[in-house]
């Protein structure tokens, strides 16, 4: 616990007027005045939390309280969150996400429009931040740095680029690559095919598939050269291959090739006895937020749950519950992927792609409930 008040400058936007001194920020948390709440923290020497100005728990002592800029500079000087007033729950209209959402837009526009993506210097200046405080405050906000967004938004662009053009060369250039070089270097990554094959719906890839009988129904396995793409769970072998083709439209689908048995096996045994683990390459293709998600997903340990709070933290984007429940919802390999081990913070199963009744069942096999 820190032994004095640690009065951090200011390094974001200048605060308004109206809490531009020490003075009045101490006003504002005497009053618990709310509208504070998006230009600064406190903290409290004595319990070693910090806090929004409108936090309601008792008033400290003037001299155990310090002020921060950001709730990350409360954490890094050693204060942890105050359980009451969660300031590490930002208002969605705080200044600090109004910012990041205005940066990520800008960036959105500089691709859509194939203009340069603004540099980082030029974000931050923008939004009234230093560059060191913007970058890690936008990464903490979308779990991408902003490189890694341009990234992301120029593959995914790149994506309906590929499927609207008439060559790879066209696409290269609206996407907004820079040169060829640079498009190849990202694409196979990105789709996890050559770029003329993602652009014709598959054209030239194989993959394998079988469905089989288990006890949660039926299951459909698919697998390219590389691995795994696809676990789906279902009552109809037609709309599962449906769901398959769905994608990849144009790609050779191979149902029941020879030498996939062994495959298929190791993934009903893994739904039956889950403990059991199943030695499986996986080959899935998603964004990069959505990858690092479905990585965190596979440290979870069988036979335990963890909620959406705790996935955003474990991979550096604290404030992103909801896109990570949405990488869950996008899951293509369920059980090799275990997503149905991510519950709500109140120990709810909230949903599931394939149900929450096999949810609910797959939990109980490995004893998580």
């Amino acid at each position: 616990m820190p032994a004095s008040p640690v009065l951090v400058p200011f390094h974001a936007a200048s605060p308004p007027a109206a809490y531009a001194t020490e003075a009045a920020r101490w006003a504002a948390v005497e009053s618990g005045d709310s509208a504070a709440d998006a230009h600064f923290f406190y903290s409290v020497a004595t319990t070693g939390v910090y806090c929004k100005p409108s936090c309601p728990s008792r008033l400290p002592r003037r001299e155990n309280v310090g002020f921060f800029a950001s709730a990350e500079e409360a954490r890094r000087a050693g204060f942890r969150a105050c359980k009451r007033c969660k300031p590490e729950v930002m208002a969605s209209n705080s200044l600090e996400v109004l910012a990041v959402t205005a940066a990520a837009r800008m960036i959105d526009a500089a691709i859509a429009d194939e203009r340069p993506v603004p540099a980082l210097a030029a974000l931050a200046a923008r939004a009234g931040f230093s560059q060191f405080y913007f970058h890690r405050l936008f990464k903490q906000q979308l779990g991408l740095t902003p490189k890694a967004y341009a990234n992301a938004a120029r593959a995914q662009r790149m994506e309906q680029e590929l499927r609207a053009s008439g060559s790879v060369t066209e696409a290269i250039q609206g996407a907004g690559y820079s040169s060829a070089s640079r498009f190849y270097d990202h694409a196979t990554a990105r789709l996890g095919m050559a770029p003329s094959a993602h652009r014709k719906g598959g054209a030239g890839e194989t993959i394998r598939f079988a469905t089989a009988e288990c006890s949660l129904g039926l299951v459909l396995v698919a697998m390219t050269g590389k691995g795994v793409c696809a676990i789906h769970f279902g009552d109809a072998p037609d709309e599962l291959a449906a769901m398959l083709g769905k994608r990849f439209p144009q790609a050779r689908l191979l149902s029941g090739a020879t030498g996939f048995a062994a495959v298929i096996a190791k993934v009903v045994a893994l739904v039956e006895a889950p403990r059991l683990g199943a030695d499986l390459p996986l080959d899935v293709r998603g964004t990069a937020f959505q990858e690092r998600v479905w990585q965190a997903l596979q440290a979870i340990p069988v036979g335990t749950t963890a909620t959406y709070t705790e996935i955003a933290a474990a991979i550096g984007a604290p404030k992103a519950m909801r896109a990570v429940a949405g990488a869950c919802a996008a899951n293509p390999a369920a059980v090799l992927i275990p997503c149905h081990r991510v519950v709500r913070s109140n120990g709810d199963l909230s949903g599931y792609r394939w149900g929450v009744a096999r949810k609910a069942e797959l939990l109980k096999r490995e004893g998580g409930r």
